[in-house]
């Protein structure tokens, strides 16, 4: 009985181990997405402790710098990138017609690097002379010259993480490229399918040069080189301009999933076809492309010429336009379609008003004379939180939803999943909008303490920044209840109003802003 068991142990391990099977390994990213989520939560609300009013001293500011540190690489690294993945590698397969991925091998291995490279980065922590410091942009001279010994081990984390990235990248564009059914061409192809294609692409171009920066900067620390020192002939500004041209485009490697993930959900729950496929297709591929052009509109503040400035700028506006070209054509989707607010259209919808507003946020970056004072403030974490929590995350949450009935063949708890809904856009809210004010008026970033009249608002930030957090918790409950007992979910998941089963195919068919696509409606009690 005894060697039966642990054979059944066994095969268990060896199992998710082992595992080349796509969806084997979609749910491992997928379950290591969460937990890193959970991870780099808990050290964002100790930030928000410290901050929920002036003068609290909860934490050394050193250690206060450090969860700022590590937040910000477990969120990107740990939490929003390996979630997008683990959707990729259950879907895509799928939505291309292959048997799976491409290297299920390579596909195994890159998964199996993140929890290892994680726990190196998290480990720092335990290390003499403390985990790194100096902010997740480890700008030169601080993580060069100032940084503590673990610093080498952060560099070393930060390569793994790549090579995972690039891995999976090349996995993805390989059976994208080489495995599609026959007939599909790139034009017939989901949305989320060219979200991801742009995507690997983008990670295989920037991932070696964020791998070279970090190489500098340990070469920087240990072997005798002045790349970023002046003392030597070096420049601590290459240092950002070889960071934010990985930095930028790695912003949209976290949004253009995100894209294809609502551009799936907002067509089922409108009833309709997804409009202006093949503009949303080529927003996507002029998002990427100016991704690479907008790196030093993180820089206004260091002294870079005035002709750079003015570029950089105009390059940074432009790039809004194909972004509201896909929130046009969501909005047009949703227009006069018989709409329905389940989980996934309910995220998927608070995705397109929050990003929105992140957008927006954005655009008065871009502006360099304005830029000068928003630099650095509160008006900035607001900024590009609107845009990767409830822009990448939401998105995620929605795809979850949106799939689990697929993935596990049961239903989630639908009043579970809104109030989980409710409480976490009510949270997020709370808690980064009143940053944009706190910004304006001068509060400092990375600082763990603050002036008495930023008080109010930062309390304010604090509670939302619990609310959003605890909500989560109904997340994790409502997948395990859904795995372990969920009501079993029918042949045809999402069913129309009335009672109509709907068939929709993705893409469309060819069709014209004129000639507006038709949906394909079936009455089961007319069928018997």
């Amino acid at each position: 009985m005894e060697h039966v068991e642990s054979q059944g142990t066994w095969a268990w391990v060896s199992r998710w181990l082992f595992s080349t099977n796509h969806k084997d390994i979609g749910t491992l990213y997928l379950w290591f997405s969460l937990v890193m989520f959970f991870v780099g939560g808990i050290m964002a609300l100790l930030i928000r402790a410290e901050l929920f009013e002036p003068g609290m001293a909860i934490m050394k500011p050193d250690f206060y710098n450090q969860m700022v540190t590590l937040h910000g690489l477990i969120m990107i690294f740990g939490a929003i990138m390996p979630g997008f993945v683990g959707l990729a590698n259950w879907m895509l397969p799928m939505m291309v017609g292959a048997p799976d991925m491409a290297f299920p091998r390579m596909n195994n291995w890159s998964f199996w690097i993140l929890p290892f490279a994680s726990l190196l980065l998290i480990g720092t922590l335990f290390m003499p002379g403390s985990a790194p410091n100096f902010g997740w942009t480890f700008y030169a001279p601080l993580s060069t010259t100032y940084g503590p010994p673990s610093t080498d081990f952060f560099i070393f984390s930060v390569h793994l993480l790549g090579i995972s990235s690039i891995m999976g990248a090349i996995n993805i564009i390989a059976t994208i490229l080489n495995l599609r059914a026959p007939g599909m061409t790139l034009m017939k192809m989901p949305i989320f399918v060219w979200g991801w294609l742009i995507t690997a692409f983008l990670l295989i171009a920037v991932m070696p040069v964020l791998a070279g920066a970090v190489t500098m900067v340990l070469t920087d620390r240990h072997f005798g080189t002045s790349f970023f020192d002046a003392a030597g002939g070096g420049d601590p500004l290459l240092f950002q301009h070889i960071f934010w041209f990985f930095g930028h485009p790695e912003v949209y490697v976290m949004i253009l999933p995100a894209f294809g993930v609502v551009s799936e959900i907002i067509p089922t729950f409108s009833r309709k076809h997804l409009f202006g496929y093949k503009f949303m297709v080529y927003a996507i591929v002029s998002i990427a492309i100016l991704s690479f052009l907008v790196w030093a509109h993180h820089m206004f503040v260091s002294g870079i010429p005035l002709q750079a400035e003015l570029f950089f700028m105009y390059v940074t506006m432009l790039i809004a336009i194909p972004t509201g070209v896909k929130v046009f054509n969501w909005v047009s989707t949703m227009y006069r379609g018989e709409l329905t607010f389940e989980c996934p259209m309910l995220f998927a919808i608070a995705f397109v008003v929050l990003f929105t507003i992140g957008g927006l946020s954005g655009i008065m970056l871009s502006l360099t004379p304005a830029d000068y004072q928003y630099h650095d403030s509160y008006f900035v974490v607001a900024h590009f939180h609107y845009v990767l929590v409830p822009g990448a995350l939401f998105s995620i949450m929605a795809g979850i939803y949106y799939w689990l009935p697929k993935w596990t063949g049961h239903m989630y708890r639908e009043t579970l999943g809104k109030w989980h809904f409710w409480l976490s856009v009510i949270g997020v809210n709370l808690t980064f909008f009143p940053m944009h004010f706190l910004g304006l008026a001068g509060m400092p970033r990375r600082i763990p303490d603050y002036a008495l009249q930023f008080s109010d608002f930062n309390a304010i930030a604090s509670i939302g920044a619990f609310i959003f957090g605890f909500s989560q918790i109904l997340f994790v409950i409502n997948i395990v209840k859904t795995i372990r007992s969920g009501a079993n979910a029918s042949s045809q998941v999402w069913e129309g109003a009335k009672g109509l089963e709907w068939t929709l195919s993705s893409p469309p068919p060819h069709h014209s802003f004129i000639e507006a696509p038709q949906v394909v409606f079936h009455d089961p009690a007319a069928e018997k």
